[in-house]
């Protein structure tokens, strides 16, 4: 008999990692806690978003909140926000009454990057994300995976650069190509600050890391390497070898092959992108994550159900894949919807 029926969560994620043959793809999705659920939109009426990132027990008790309520989840994901970094380094973030997000200040000006905080300080400024994962770590006792993660140097520096968020992006682009001094030292800094981050985040027990190369795709084809994915690399390479690290970036098809060289174990694909035919083409080592399009959870459980098994199928005879939505769950997914979608992934076989 197949011995994955009888693993573990942590044990099906981590043997997926290592493209190990399994019986069923294991299963998280990204942004699994949010307000498509009761119990958090409950939680929410009594704290800001703010407030519970930075407060251990309540990031943890969102963590866990879709765990308790899909038990056929393999993984938790921390509950937090790439803009703890910028945040930690010294330029504070806030929603924007209308949507999006407002950074305290834009950086203009290479003094203002010169001033921000050095990347020994950022541990102990987040020692509440740490804190987090400690409480995870022994609440899951080893029974599902937990996930760690980050935003890129990349998409970091353009909520800094930009302000906040943006259609545009025009002043990080500019700002690449008028002054690459400036920009590469902004970029540094931020990698030096996520190096120390997961470092701290690996300490506290998490079992992988995901980075959110979110705008990814807004860049130039040409320009992805010089102005996102060598940061990466550097990243990488500088935390514990074999690791395990994922690596999402948005929008970036063209650029998978050498996302696949980056040391990344495992490369998370958006919705845009044909699941079955990646696989074909990438090193059978790279496990691929993804790739249901998120709006689906909008849709009816017979629709989840009928594109999930198309997904599972088309996967079927491969290795290394870990079922997950090819972006973030949206507000106006429905529970019933992400249940049949658990439902799914977890008796196919």
């Amino acid at each position: 008999m197949d011995r994955s029926a009888f693993m573990t969560s942590r044990e099906r994620f981590l043997a997926a990692l290592a493209c190990t043959p399994l019986e069923r793809p294991p299963l998280w999705i990204m942004r699994q806690a949010g307000r498509y659920l009761p119990e958090y939109r409950a939680l929410k009426a009594k704290s800001s978003f703010l407030e519970m990132v930075r407060t251990p027990a309540l990031a943890a008790e969102v963590t866990l909140q879709p765990l308790r309520r899909f038990p056929g989840l393999d993984a938790a994901i921390l509950f937090s926000d790439i803009l703890v970094i910028p945040e930690a380094l010294g330029q504070g973030y806030k929603f924007r009454d209308e949507g999006g997000i407002a950074m305290d200040f834009r950086l203009e000006t290479r003094a203002q990057i010169d001033a921000l905080a050095p990347a020994d300080a950022v541990p102990e400024k987040l020692a509440y994300v740490t804190a987090a994962l400690s409480l995870l770590r022994r609440e899951l006792a080893g029974e599902k995976m937990l996930l760690g993660f980050g935003g890129s140097p990349w998409t970091l520096a353009t909520y800094m650069v930009e302000g906040g968020s943006s259609d545009e992006f025009e002043r990080i682009k500019l700002l690449f190509h008028t002054d690459r001094a400036t920009f590469d030292a902004l970029l540094a800094k931020l990698t030096a600050a996520l190096i120390a981050y997961f470092r701290a985040q690996i300490a506290a027990g998490a079992d992988a890391i995901q980075i959110f190369d979110s705008w990814g795709g807004i860049v130039a084809g040409h320009d992805y390497e010089a102005a996102s994915l060598k940061w990466i690399r550097q990243i990488i390479a500088a935390l514990p070898a074999d690791f395990p690290i994922i690596l999402y970036a948005k929008g970036t098809a063209s650029h998978l092959t050498d996302q696949a060289f980056t040391g990344a174990r495992a490369l998370s694909v958006d919705w845009t992108c044909d699941l079955a035919i990646v696989r074909r083409t990438l090193p059978a080592n790279v496990a691929l994550q993804g790739n249901l399009d998120p709006v689906l959870l909008n849709t009816t459980p017979d629709i989840v159900r009928r594109e999930t098994t198309r997904l599972l199928e088309s996967m079927r005879g491969t290795t290394g894949h870990i079922f997950n939505l090819g972006h973030g769950i949206t507000p106006r997914a429905t529970v019933e919807n992400v249940l049949t979608l658990v439902d799914t992934v977890t008796r196919f076989s």
